[in-house]
Parts: C-alpha cells; structure tokens; sequence
C-alpha cells in the first residue's frame, strides 16, 4: 500500500487549483463513512508514482493522523497528461467496495484470418479491499474466427464478484471478407439526357391563347 502524505486545503475553486498545480500540487477531496468531506492537497509526483504502480488503496497521512482511502476517481485534462483532481473515499481494508478494474488482452489469436477486435477495457467487480486485483487479464491465444468474449468469460479471482451484465461483450474475432477490404468499384452513371421540348409540348397551348389567336384570323 502506498503512503501518501497530504495537506488540508482551505482555497476552494478553479484559480486556485490552477496555482496548485503550476507548483507541482493537485487538489483532492476525501470523503465516506460519514464523515465530513475534507479538501487536501497532494503531491502530483506521489499520486502519478502511485497510479502507475497500479496502487487503487492507498495510506494518507492527513493533520498527523493516517487513514485509508480508496482512489475513487481521478480527473484528466483533455489531452489525459496531467491530472486536475482526484477523488478519495475513505475505507475500511475489511469492507467490500465496487469498483472498475482494467481488461487486459495478452497473447496472439492463433487464427491469423480473423482480426480481434478489443470493445471493453474495464470491469466492474465487487470485493474486499484487500482483494482488489490491479487487472483482470486474459489469453487469446485460442480465440478463433467467430469467438466472441463476454464478461462472464472473465477469469475473476476467488472472492471478486461480477456487477456488469455477464453477456455484455469484451471482445471478438472477426473475418474480414475480400469484399470489405477490396475498394469499391466505380458505377457507371449514365449522365441524364437534355430534356427536349418537342413539338408536342409546343402544340399544347392554353385554351384561352388558342381562342385569342383564333379570333385574329377571323
């Protein structure tokens, strides 16, 4: 478990934050079981050093007191380099928490004609804080033409229970056909031909200027 140390943080709002991180600083809050929801500040080489490491339990060291927390949520920029906040509930490492834990695909489908195709990274599981595995990983070495991996499939550890819907899909083989791949032909468009106004159309004159040229003659 990693220990981080924090400060108390009394500035609220988006320009002070913006100071905090041009110091190297990040704004947090921590908050749960009951109670009351204290603003801190942390440093971002800690918290970087901690995420990637896989840490998601972590000891804070708050006003000389230590307390467990939870990394709960953590906020990006748009680019997803630097982190502007993070969210951390406090636990207990008996409790049993939910949260989302990574998919990781490892190996090479031995069915080089089908392209495997990755559509969920996460899965949100339920255990005990001590339990919580950095991520779920799974082999695709036997993954064929037409498999289709589901959340059920997952290989969970013992005591970490499924919360999304077992059928929801994580990945799957598809064929690709000539067809798909191949550029399309260009189709022949026949360009419309000139509408032509024929004698027909010239003959068809309303009544009322056929009776007016006709009175003339007379």
């Amino acid at each position: 478990m990693a220990k981080i140390k924090a400060d108390q943080r009394a500035e609220r709002g988006s320009r002070p934050a913006r100071r905090l991180r041009d110091k190297g600083l990040i704004p947090g809050i921590v908050y749960g079981h009951g109670a009351e929801n204290m603003p801190v500040t942390l440093s971002e080489h800690d918290v970087e050093l901690a995420l990637l490491h896989g840490e998601r339990v972590l000891e804070l060291a708050v006003g000389g007191k230590t307390q467990n927390v939870l990394v709960k949520d953590v906020q990006y920029d748009t680019f997803g380099q630097q982190i502007l906040h993070v969210d951390l509930t406090r636990v207990d490492l008996d409790e049993r928490v939910e949260l989302q834990v990574p998919i990781v695909l490892r190996g090479t489908p031995a069915d080089e004609e089908a392209v495997l195709q990755q559509t969920a990274d996460v899965v949100t599981v339920e255990c005990a804080v001590r339990s919580i595995p950095d991520e779920i990983e799974v082999r695709v070495n036997e993954l064929r033409g037409g498999d289709v991996l589901e959340m059920k499939d997952l290989p969970l550890p013992d005591g970490v229970k499924l919360i999304d819907d077992p059928e929801e899909t994580v990945a799957t083989m598809t064929y690709v056909s000539e067809a798909e791949v191949a550029p399309a032909e260009e189709e022949e468009v026949e360009a419309p031909e000139p509408e032509v106004i024929g004698r027909e159309e010239a003959e068809e004159a309303p009544e009322g200027a056929e009776a007016e040229d006709q009175a003339e003659k007379e």
